[in-house]
Parts: structure tokens; sequence; C-alpha cells
């Protein structure tokens, strides 16, 4: 199962795991928080640092860790429905444009969207798709 590794401490990293977690009703998708140990470990294995915070990481079901817009669009197309449409329509867009307007609003997310006031409150069985360990 995909892993979406984000920003806990970014008020839109947060509202994107909110967002994400309202919509995938077949939970196609883990989390995990860029501080949590498993976020380093992974990242780390793959040569990455998971204190570099401007990026959203997606561990794939093959091990292959995507970054930015293309992590964000698969996270999106495995929502299924309209949003897997969504997700194809922006895929048009050549990469290197969509990771420009991605770290953009990345480089400007806190000033933005502010910090998160309060903490995600999965459900039970939402829950057990985090992964912290």
């Amino acid at each position: 199962m995909p892993v979406l590794f984000y920003d806990d401490e970014c008020g839109l990293c947060d509202g994107a795991v909110r967002f994400f977690l309202s919509r995938d009703t077949r939970g196609a998708l883990h989390y995990a928080s860029l501080s949590s140990p498993f976020a380093q470990r992974e990242l780390a294995a793959r040569g990455l640092d998971s204190n570099v915070r401007d990026t959203v990481y997606l561990l794939t079901d093959d091990g292959e860790i995507l970054s930015r817009s293309s992590a964000a669009l698969l996270a999106l197309r495995s929502l299924g429905g309209g949003w897997w449409a969504v997700a194809c329509m922006v895929q048009v867009i050549p990469r290197p444009l969509r990771d420009a307007i991605y770290m953009l609003v990345s480089r400007n997310r806190i000033r933005w969207f502010g910090r998160p006031t309060t903490c995600v409150a999965p459900t039970p069985e939402q829950r057990a798709r985090f992964r912290s360990a």
C-alpha cells in the first residue's frame, strides 16, 4: 500500500492529509509524518533527507519514491473516481512546470496556510493507516 510522507508542521500538508482521509474510502493510502522514525528510515534508505520539509513523498508498492507533483498526483489518482480523472488531466502538464508550481506553493506554504492548530484526529479505522515506528 502506498505511503504518503508529509510535513506535520505545515497547515497545507495537514489539510491535504485530512482531504485524503475523508475521501479515501477504500483505504488506498497510508500516511507517515516526515518526522516519524518510519519516514526517516525509509527515506534514508533511498538517499533522501527526511529533514527537507518542502516536498511531499510517496512510497509506492514497488518501493519507488516519488516526490513533489508526481507524488501528489499518484496520491490523488489512488482515490479513484473523479479524482483519478482530475489527476490524469493535470498529468498532461509537463513535469518541470508542475514541479515549478509545486515549489512556488511549497516555499510559501507556511505563510499562506500557517501551521496546524489541531492534530489530525483519525478514526480508529484510519489510525491503522498511519505509520510511525
